[in-house]
């Protein structure tokens, strides 16, 4: 045996199960191709009617200072009551303060996608009032909408001199969610399409499982989608980023 021989499973894929074992939830994501939309809605038997409609919101610098330091600040609009997160990835979990961990607020999920992860740390936060729309219209300030410990969450790691007061509103964004189990698996899934204001769509299918799932989950996932040919390659796209450069381009451009 030389040194060069392959190693049994890849760096990569250990460090997902690394992560994995201190995290939560995992979720396995894919962006599908747009010559695929109607071909693989076709297979998977879904109908558009069915999908929930929201709008989500993104709030940062106009040069995206927060993306920068692996914050994200967002708001939904939902049928139902009005959400907000405030994200921070990467992160360790391990890393995580004690008191932070058990917070039943807050879940730790690693997202993986053809060719990537990211492990990261969400805490929500679901609306009585205000809502967003509110914010949106400059009747009620940024703040109000995250709770405490939010705000807590937030101050501890943007950017210096960064504050929520500060930000600008990056949105909305249109975007058509529906779960769905498919015949022939008994995994859920969900598609999401988010429509961007220059007619841009991304399409992502995405599945859920619990952390000691992941292997098994992955292959089927994997096995399913390949019978329903459905492609697993070529360029994946991630929302939010594409979101955030979309609106800061608009931003920037109207300042210069």
């Amino acid at each position: 045996m030389t040194n060069s021989s392959p190693r049994l499973i890849s760096d990569d894929l250990a460090k997902v199960l690394e992560l994995a074992r201190a995290s939560d939830s995992i979720e396995l994501k894919l962006t599908l191709p747009e010559r695929a939309y109607r071909s693989a809605a076709a297979a998977l038997g879904v109908d558009p009617l069915d999908a929930q409609l929201r709008q989500v919101f993104f709030f940062d610098t106009p040069d995206l200072r927060l993306d920068a330091a692996g914050v994200v600040v967002r708001a939904r609009r939902v049928r139902d009551r009005d959400d907000t997160v405030i994200k921070l990835r990467p992160v360790v979990p391990s890393d995580l303060p004690a008191d932070l961990r058990r917070s039943p607020e807050l879940v730790v999920e690693v997202d993986t996608m053809p060719g990537g992860y990211v492990c990261s740390a969400t805490l929500k936060h679901r609306l009585t009032s205000p809502d967003v729309a509110s914010v949106v219209a400059g009747r009620v300030p940024l703040r109000k909408i995250f709770s405490k410990a939010q705000r807590a969450f937030f101050l501890e790691h943007a950017p210096d001199g960064v504050a929520l007061e500060d930000l600008s509103i990056l949105g909305p964004i249109l975007v058509l969610k529906l779960k769905f189990q498919p015949e022939g698996t008994s995994q859920k899934y969900v598609a999401e399409m988010w429509i961007y204001p220059d007619g841009t769509r991304v399409v992502e299918l995405s599945t859920k499982c619990l952390p000691g799932e992941i292997i098994t989950i992955a292959l089927e996932a994997r096995a399913f989608l390949e019978g329903k040919g459905i492609p697993l390659s070529g360029e994946q796209q991630t929302k939010t980023r594409t979101a955030l450069q979309f609106f800061s381009k608009e931003l920037q451009d109207l300042q210069s």
